[in-house]
């Protein structure tokens, strides 16, 4: 089974161990309540280190942050994790209820010492606190360039059901025809397409010293939760911090090739995934996906906005859908509307990186895991034009890379 908890794992553990201690703490963690409500429904983030256990919680008002820390270690001491780290967060008191200031959090403690003491000092509480962390988020200017891939560029929407990823894997292909060495990674954990885009949907990536081998997709590497899933139907029904985990762990462990982009696919909206990834990811640009419609472009209007808020420059918008032919009588009709990209590239100041038709042609081929670029069809010329367009500005946001970093 492959866990997305974010580990560091000694050397002597073996994979085995590490997952079946996965497991367990799995397990506790569902099954310890609060107020007959899993303690797992309120961890915000979760690492283990050997047996290190650090959980970040927002726990509900009048919990008790050390008696809570002092059960977790006799729980799970026994499977392993010796040391538990919290970093809690409870709500605010009620307005005339106190100060507004958030309660303070336990010290670290050992899980063996968190175990109830006998003697008289037994009542006698001897655990320090301190305040909580007040550390601001990683900021894109404080994130290292990867140290073998040149530009990192997301290709994202305000919603879904705008041709995302097919506008996505069409530019990457693009971007390789014009002499690139490209790679994927489809980060759209709840709804991944790319294998099944790309004609590789039965190819499971190898693993070389605990790295991933990404899928070699007509010359790309690729790689995608749904590489890792049993079939095509297997749901991926994960809370944020598991499905965040999960791209951190996506990115970070596969053993990415020299690459001058790598195109990631987003899951549509402005949610956990994104933030993480504006937060850990060093992002060159984003490029906006949308169609002309008014809805779609409400949406994408806060894409855009989320994007200028985390730093991460946008490259450009691709409207997508913009006008259909009739196969029968020639007609040409702008169905969703007209003038939408061009509205939010004149908005924010961004390029419109081009617009594409509302074919059938385009969803036939990548439903064969052929897409248009590759399949070199009348509407492939429409991506290379786009992939041309990125090409042109897309160094004036280069990030320094940092040859000295070692993973």
């Amino acid at each position: 089974m492959f866990n997305f908890m974010k580990k560091k794992t000694t050397k002597t553990e073996t994979p085995q161990q590490q997952a079946e201690r996965d497991s367990a703490v799995d397990k506790v963690l569902l099954g310890y309540e609060i107020g007959a409500v899993s303690i797992a429904t309120m961890v915000t983030g979760l690492e283990r280190d050997g047996e290190a256990l650090t959980l970040d919680l927002r726990l509900p008002k009048d919990s008790n942050p050390e008696v809570i820390q002092q059960e977790l270690g006799q729980l799970l001491h026994p499977h392993g994790i010796t040391t538990i780290h919290m970093n809690v967060r409870l709500p605010a008191p009620e307005k005339g209820s106190g100060s507004s200031l958030p309660k303070q959090m336990p010290k670290t403690t050992n899980a063996m010492d968190s175990q109830p003491s006998s003697g008289a000092n037994n009542n006698a509480s001897s655990t320090n606190v301190e305040p909580p962390i007040t550390k601001a988020a990683p900021t894109q200017a404080s994130l290292a360039a990867h140290p073998r891939i040149r530009h990192i560029i997301v290709v994202a929407s305000g919603k879904g059901g705008v041709g995302k990823s097919t506008t996505t894997v069409n530019i990457a292909l693009a971007l390789q025809k014009l002499g690139n060495r490209v790679g994927v990674l489809d980060a759209d954990i709840y709804g991944p397409s790319m294998p099944t885009m790309l004609g590789v949907a039965d190819v499971k990536p190898q693993l070389e010293n605990e790295q991933f081998v990404p899928v070699d997709a007509h010359g790309m590497a690729m790689l995608s939760i749904g590489s890792l899933l049993d079939g095509d139907n297997t749901p991926v029904a994960w809370r944020g911090p598991k499905a965040t985990g999960a791209l951190m762990q996506l990115y970070n462990q596969t053993n990415w090739p020299q690459l001058d982009y790598l195109v990631i696919d987003m899951p549509p909206g402005t949610g956990d995934i994104q933030l993480t990834l504006a937060q850990r990811i060093p992002v060159t640009g984003a490029v906006i996906v949308t169609t002309p419609q008014h809805v779609a472009l409400l949406d994408a209007q806060k894409g855009v906005e989320m994007f200028n808020k985390t730093n991460i420059p946008v490259l450009g918008v691709v409207e997508n859908m913009a006008l259909h032919t009739c196969s029968n009588c020639n007609h040409t009709e702008a169905i969703f509307g007209t003038g939408g990209g061009e509205f939010i590239a004149e908005q924010y100041q961004v390029p419109l990186l081009g617009q594409l038709p509302l074919a059938s042609g385009i969803r036939a081929q990548v439903d064969k895991g052929v897409p248009s670029v590759l399949a070199d069809d009348e509407f492939a010329q429409y991506y290379l034009d786009i992939a041309k367009n990125i090409e042109t500005n897309i160094n004036k946001f280069a990030k320094p890379v940092d040859d000295k970093r070692i993973f």
